[in-house]
């Protein structure tokens, strides 16, 4: 079975995300006035909707980000060069860096959190040495 995963995330400011996630490079798919969809892939898409709207679907309070942490979204990418790509990104689009890059476990990865505060992940797996 092929299944489409959803990720929905409250945020503050619509537009304000719509620029961060278009400087990180991703297209959109179904914006309206209250949400808009990012394209990660074929079959992943992360939903932006302003918080009362996300409040509407939600059985609890939202998460202050601020506060603390309701997940970490980690996108997987074929080379540390892309890691670092799209870590610089999300730093010149508005973003905070999160951690030191880890270089363990083989994998490369870098943390950083988007304007409103949700922790992202940039990761690439490597060959372990021989």
């Amino acid at each position: 079975m092929s299944t489409t995963l959803f990720v929905n995330l409250p945020v503050k400011d619509l537009d304000r995300s719509k620029k961060f996630f278009t400087a990180l490079g991703f297209d959109f798919y179904g914006m309206t006035a209250d949400m808009a969809s990012v394209i990660i892939s074929e079959r992943t898409q992360v939903m932006l909707l302003a918080e009362p709207t996300f409040a509407g679907y939600a059985q609890h309070e939202v998460a202050d980000t601020a506060k603390s942490t309701e997940m970490i979204l980690v996108l997987g990418l074929n080379a540390p060069e892309e890691v670092d790509e799209l870590a610089a990104k999300a730093l010149a689009a508005g973003g905070s860096a999160v951690g030191e890059p880890l270089t363990e476990g083989g994998r490369y990865q870098r943390g950083f959190a988007d304007p409103d505060g949700h922790q992202w992940s940039a990761l690439c797996l490597v060959a372990p040495e021989s």
